[in-house]
């Protein structure tokens, strides 16, 4: 593949086991009963065991990237938003005028944008990586998206700046995205990943009618059927058949994380479509991952239940920018509060029940 992209895959490493089980005692001798903070419990031990420590650190400051892209099965007719429309988002949350900018500063984490692959050229400004590995990707649905050259070049350069990030002093990461079309590439990615049928898997992505939504599943299932022997070579190659440069970049996002053993927040049908990737390409990749959200795209619940993730939000959103995964970073923070501040029977003198 190449060296960067083989050394983070080598260096991902599964969560801790004996740091899982030190962080699950830890919470049994919690002063509550054992499980009453139920899934927020999970996330707790889930980052010690990522981290190989117990309690985990706290997941601040956390950083959000946006990778924005654009797509080449756009000319299909599979979304009613023009394409320049990914171009002036990227203006819009280097102005701060998006929902992910307000989100990003309820939260207290930096927004970093990322054009990895925009049509258009965008003006140099603050907050924006240029990292354009091609202008679109190519019509997935009459063949490969991207040649092997540019996904590779695409992960690499989520590897890079989530290395960036974390040198910079980010202790949690946040995944977003920004691409008109991208759900479509997103429930072909899910199809192949998982075995899912496109009418199961094709959601309405920014809204479309019911015409259009049929039509989308067709655009799904002719690009499962070109590049069905691409697929059939590897994740690899799965990827830059079906995937778009932002997938690919986030992709590489979640494995630099995971080599780090910082915890990566997905956010919606996207970021999970480039989870499965990742996973496919580094299996112990999902133990540093936490599902910020569930989107209301019906392929984030696919892309979910085969990487083993329990989302922490489930409020039906589905506009991505790392919108959802920004709202669920206060809670896996609270979780791991939990852990370093919370009395244990024994410290705080209080009566355990009897086992």
């Amino acid at each position: 593949m190449s060296p960067l992209l083989d050394a983070t895959i080598a260096a991902v490493r599964p969560a801790d086991p004996a740091v899982l089980a030190e962080a699950a005692a830890h919470q049994d001798r919690l002063t509550k009963p054992r499980g009453s903070l139920g899934v927020l419990e999970e996330v707790a031990v889930r980052l010690a065991g990522s981290a190989g420590v117990s309690p985990p650190p706290m997941p601040v400051p956390a950083a959000l990237a946006i990778f924005a892209a654009d797509h080449g099965v756009y000319v299909r007719g599979v979304s009613p938003w023009p394409q320049e429309v990914t171009g002036q988002m990227v203006a819009n949350f280097l102005a701060g005028g998006a929902v992910a900018n307000a989100f990003a500063a309820q939260m207290g984490a930096s927004v970093t944008v990322v054009d990895v692959g925009v049509v258009g050229d965008l003006p140099p400004a603050d907050g924006l990586l240029v990292r354009k590995v091609a202008r679109g990707t190519a019509d997935l649905s009459r063949g490969p998206a991207m040649t092997r050259e540019q996904v590779v070049t695409a992960l690499e350069t989520g590897i890079t700046v989530a290395a960036d990030l974390l040198a910079a002093g980010a202790r949690c990461l946040v995944a977003g995205d920004m691409g008109i079309a991208n759900t479509t590439a997103s429930a072909a990615l899910i199809c192949a990943f998982c075995g899912a049928d496109p009418a199961v898997a094709t959601g309405r992505g920014t809204g479309i009618d019911e015409e259009t939504h049929t039509h989308k599943i067709d655009v799904v299932r002719e690009a499962l059927d070109v590049n069905r022997a691409l697929c059939e070579a590897g994740p690899l190659d799965t990827l830059r058949a079906l995937g778009g440069l932002e997938h690919a970049a986030i992709a590489g996002f979640v494995l630099a994380a995971a080599a780090s053993r910082v915890p990566v927040i997905l956010d919606g049908v996207i970021a999970g479509a480039a989870a499965l990737a990742a996973a496919a390409l580094a299996p112990a990749a999902v133990d540093h991952c936490v599902a910020g959200h569930r989107s209301a795209e019906p392929g984030h619940r696919l892309a979910l239940d085969h990487l083993g993730l329990r989302p922490l939000v489930d409020l039906e959103l589905r506009l991505g920018e790392g919108t959802g995964a920004l709202l669920a970073h206060p809670l896996v923070c609270a979780a791991v509060r939990v852990m370093h501040d919370v009395a244990t029977f024994d410290s705080a003198g209080v009566t355990d029940k009897e086992a």
